[in-house]
């Protein structure tokens, strides 16, 4: 077949702190007014993104991927992850603040849920004037301190907030104690897991009255205790993609287009576009499509590039 740039069916998931910006400022279309995950690419069980475009319209990406491996995912992915598409790709809203959480690493994934660890990157699409994130301890501390805090419902008097705004990027690997606070757009890069551990919930609850379930005990053995430094700096420059992140289950750059452009990779790796703003067009010998902000394209390992034309800021994610 002749391979192009795939986009999928967003598959969005209702939550208790979900909004409409996913549909006001990203133009997706649903009735709910708190969606606050869309679901962008994913092969999480009962969760497997459909091709919306082209001659492979209709099919998964585990169909994709059973029949191309080397054209989809290429050498670099299959060598270290096998015939899995090993990463997830969100965009969420955050009408409220999500809940205080955790993700495991690896290992303790692998012994727990028999599934990958967790470690993410976030980027501020969207921000409110008030809007924060929680990322990591204020300064060092212990499981003792920790637990005396989550007892007595002061469990954030310790944890690290953080003022955002548009283009902010944010490194979280395993083990840092994390929540999205109200008022932030993101595109979240991770690894294929849908493990979280919640540890608090700002004493909410649902339309029945529920508390959502915490994973306090799980978590413990999963926190790092020390502070992190997860904010990423970078300068945008025109037409030239910028390092972001390069970790060993992902690398993000930043890419600006500004009128044309002549993309290259090779063909060792996937590669993702998150479209964060503005609007492209893709154009190749057999392929000429625009895409705008909200697109999630997943570039076939076997292109090696094509013509990029107009406004717009990527996130570029390759193996």
């Amino acid at each position: 077949m002749l391979f192009y740039p795939l986009l999928f069916e967003p598959i969005f998931k209702e939550r208790i702190w979900g909004g409409t910006k996913l549909k006001e400022v990203l133009d997706k279309s649903f009735t709910s007014n708190q969606i606050g995950e869309s679901w962008e690419l994913s092969i999480v069980e009962n969760d497997i993104s459909v091709v919306s475009n082209g001659e492979c319209k209709g099919l998964n990406l585990n169909q994709l991927i059973e029949k191309y491996p080397t054209e989809i995912l290429g050498v670099n992915s299959i060598q270290n992850f096998g015939n899995n598409f090993p990463l997830l790709f969100k965009f969420i809203d955050a009408k409220e603040d999500l809940s205080i959480q955790v993700h495991p690493n690896d290992n303790l994934a692998k012994e727990r849920h028999n599934s990958f660890g967790k470690t993410e990157m976030w980027y501020v699409m969207q921000a409110d004037a008030t809007a924060r994130l929680v990322v990591g301890f204020k300064d060092k501390t212990n499981k003792k301190e920790y637990q005396e805090h989550l007892d007595n419902k002061t469990v954030v008097t310790i944890l690290n907030e953080t003022p955002v705004k548009e283009g902010d990027a944010f490194f979280l690997e395993t083990g840092t104690v994390h929540a999205i606070g109200a008022g932030v757009l993101i595109a979240e890069i991770q690894q294929t897991s849908d493990i979280t551990y919640r540890l608090y919930d700002w004493d909410r609850v649902d339309a029945n009255g529920l508390s959502r379930k915490l994973h306090t005990d799980l978590a413990l053995d999963a926190i790092n205790f020390e502070p992190t430094n997860t904010k990423l700096n970078y300068e945008v420059v025109k037409n030239k993609s910028v390092n972001l992140v390069a970790c060993p289950f992902f690398k993000t750059n930043i890419l600006e287009i500004s009128g044309k452009y002549n993309w290259k990779k090779t063909k060792e790796s996937f590669t993702v576009f998150m479209c964060t703003k503005g609007s492209f067009t893709v154009k190749m010998l057999h392929f000429q499509t625009e895409f705008k902000i909200g697109d999630t394209l997943l570039i076939p390992a076997i292109l090696d590039g094509f013509e990029i034309i107009g406004e717009a800021s990527l996130l570029e994610i390759t193996i």
